[in-house]
């Protein structure tokens, strides 16, 4: 390479498609590369219990289902967004908080800018409004709580300690589910885009 050259910032997906990361284009983004990166994507940087990992695709699925349970009422397009609310993550991988928190770069910028462009390619407002952003992270949070006892090792106390206790939703019933049992990649790849297709169908 000669030394003028830039280097490289984009990535060629299955699809043919080439995303710039620096400056993501709706126009190259595709469901199916999404479910088959955040498949193949381990939470918790692969230290769960079960021989197989526990995607972020599954992770996405239990986190729509949590936002449903607390929000009952909302439209497909808002419960779209939760599934999708880690959708950079089939690019840059889920890096752990720690870990984000030690880089010298604003990673959330970067992260921003390619979720606002996910959020763009399938007509949901980038950046979404900040009541629902709340819902999305606060499950987010319950769907670590639930994982990290179910799946990562920690005790009750600990994760409370860390992720906090949900409020207004028992959880009970949820660490029983097969959401909390992970899947083989090419089930997780499929429970994702079908979910993805009824809720993109519903929200037209």
């Amino acid at each position: 390479m000669r030394s003028t050259d830039a280097p490289r910032a984009w990535q060629r997906m299955l699809s043919g498609r080439r995303l710039d990361l620096i400056n993501p284009s709706p126009l190259d983004i595709e469901i199916e590369d999404i479910a088959h990166g955040l498949a193949r994507v381990a939470r918790w940087n692969g230290q769960t219990i079960g021989e197989h990992g526990y995607s972020v695709a599954q992770h996405s699925l239990l986190v729509a289902e949590i936002a449903g349970k607390i929000r009952p009422k909302w439209p497909a397009k808002w419960r779209l967004a939760a599934l999708l609310h880690d959708a950079p993550e089939y690019v840059v991988g889920d890096l752990i908080s720690p870990f984000k928190a030690a880089l010298s770069l604003d990673y959330k910028v970067f992260e921003n800018a390619l979720l606002d462009a996910v959020h763009i390619r399938f007509s949901l407002p980038a950046p979404l409004p900040d009541n629902i952003t709340r819902v999305v992270k606060r499950s987010d949070r319950i769907s670590a709580y639930l994982e990290a006892i179910a799946l990562a090792g920690f005790e009750e106390e600990e994760a409370a300690r860390i992720f906090g206790r949900p409020r207004g939703l028992n959880p009970d019933p949820i660490l029983k589910q097969p959401l909390l049992s992970p899947w083989p990649t090419a089930i997780a790849q499929t429970k994702f885009l079908d979910h993805f297709n009824t809720l993109a169908a519903e929200s037209r």
